[in-house]
């Protein structure tokens, strides 16, 4: 079962943007490496877009991937990757960047007393880092010096919001603003599986909304497929249910769906299977899906609140993280577990970068806990060696990177490619 903090849908808080080519330099974010400012604008909540990744469900919303408790419900093509929020911008930064400082003064304090106290930690002459700079161009020069042979992509909601999937969570335009229809008792009842049992109307109604197969792959999509075909991908952890991976190419052997897919249902009574067109056939004529042999309801196998994920994820993980050279993480808040503790499972000093609207895994006491500990994310403190992040839409950090590596013209033919087909 989902553990109790995996029932909160993580909000993709990092959002794409749709390119017909390759843009310029020119708007294009900045990277914030450590001791950077990491306040964005407002970051889309991990919704509707896929990929939020929200956390542990895929509640992906019949479209959206429901990264919470457990439940990815990515349905339609929506990904919901619960929990974020927006991040304030504007005159809201300066304030949050003085006291971000200041409690990385405060951190750094305390972290070296712990240290020094424990010897938590070796001494810097012992490790050294990984990466030439703390930057997006040490990522770049790491990613060509032939050294990073395997690295792990880690998606949510956020890489699918160009593509019109929604995310959860944002005020106004996010999927659980706009459940006023389905009189529910509270917006993620449409993803837990006791309500679905009661009555699985709203959820397949909101289905049909956002089913699969409406949308089109993102450039962030393209840019994880272009490292498969680089040679580079071992492994690609999704927490959306819109199945955009498979539209763009990416092998099934390469993709880990941590929240499930529409791409096949079970009965929840006798357990019978049944493929994705079947049950596509029943939503699209307005029927609750029910069981030809039994007579109960047919649930696509997208995690909802309240289940396990599937055993592969469990499997891969458990291989995977260890053998890990650099893990790219985009378009996710981290709050939602287990998907959001994955990060701490490579190697201590492997790179990990981080695109995104929002630097997540960073703030609050939990996060300040983790860190005690050698784990999370610690883009400023000035002891940082591997986390580096780039704050904006995924596809901005994407084409980015595609630009530096010298990839753009592969980049862009795989996206022209992707157009003709669909």
């Amino acid at each position: 079962m989902a553990s109790p903090s995996s029932k909160k849908l993580e909000s993709d808080s990092s959002q794409s943007r749709t390119a017909d080519s390759v843009p310029d330099d020119s708007g294009v974010f900045d990277a914030c490496p450590s001791g950077a400012d990491l306040n964005s604008e407002g970051a889309v909540a991990d919704g509707k877009s896929a990929a939020s990744d929200s956390g542990d469900a895929g509640a992906d919303a019949v479209g959206a991937t429901a990264d919470g408790g457990g439940a990815t419900a990515d349905g339609g093509g929506a990904t919901a990757d619960g929990g974020g929020a927006t991040a304030d911008g504007g005159g809201a930064a300066a304030d949050d960047s003085g006291v971000a400082e200041a409690d990385a003064g405060v951190f750094e304090s305390l972290m070296s007393l712990i240290e020094q106290k424990l010897k938590l930690k070796k001494s810097d002459g012992e490790e050294p880092p990984v990466l030439q700079s703390v930057d997006v161009a040490g990522v770049v020069a790491f990613m060509q010096s032939g050294r990073c042979k395997n690295i792990i992509t880690m998606a949510g909601a956020g890489i699918s919001t160009s593509a019109g999937i929604p995310d959860f969570r944002s005020p106004g335009s996010g999927l659980y603003s706009n459940l006023q229809k389905y009189d529910l008792p509270y917006p993620e009842a449409i993803f837990e599986l006791g309500f679905f049992r009661q009555n699985p109307q709203p959820f397949f109604t909101l289905a049909k909304e956002l089913y699969p197969g409406s949308f089109n792959p993102t450039p962030s999509h393209f840019f994880v497929k272009l490292l498969e075909e680089k040679g580079l991908l071992l492994r690609h952890y999704t927490q959306n249910i819109d199945t955009l991976e498979h539209v763009a190419g990416i092998s099934e052997s390469k993709l880990i769906e941590a929240h499930g897919s529409f791409r096949t249902a079970h009965c929840l009574g006798c357990r019978k299977s049944y493929n994705q067109d079947w049950i596509k056939d029943e939503v699209f004529a307005d029927r609750v899906p029910s069981c030809e042999s039994c007579g109960a309801v047919v649930k696509p196998d997208i995690v909802f609140f309240g289940e396990a994920l599937p055993d592969r994820f469990y499997k891969a993980v458990a291989t995977d993280f260890r053998k890990c050279d650099l893990l790219i993480v985009m378009g996710t808040s981290l709050t939602v577990q287990p998907f959001a503790s994955l990060i701490d499972n490579v190697p201590p000093k492997c790179p990990r970068l981080l695109i995104n609207r929002d630097a997540v895994g960073v703030t609050g006491v939990a996060a300040t806990l983790q860190r005690l500990m050698g784990k999370g994310q610690a883009f400023q403190p000035s002891k940082n060696k591997r986390d580096v992040a780039l704050i904006g839409d995924c596809d901005d950090g994407c084409f980015t990177l595609a630009r530096q590596l010298g990839w753009q013209d592969d980049l862009q033919r795989l996206i022209t490619e992707g157009k003709k087909k669909s």
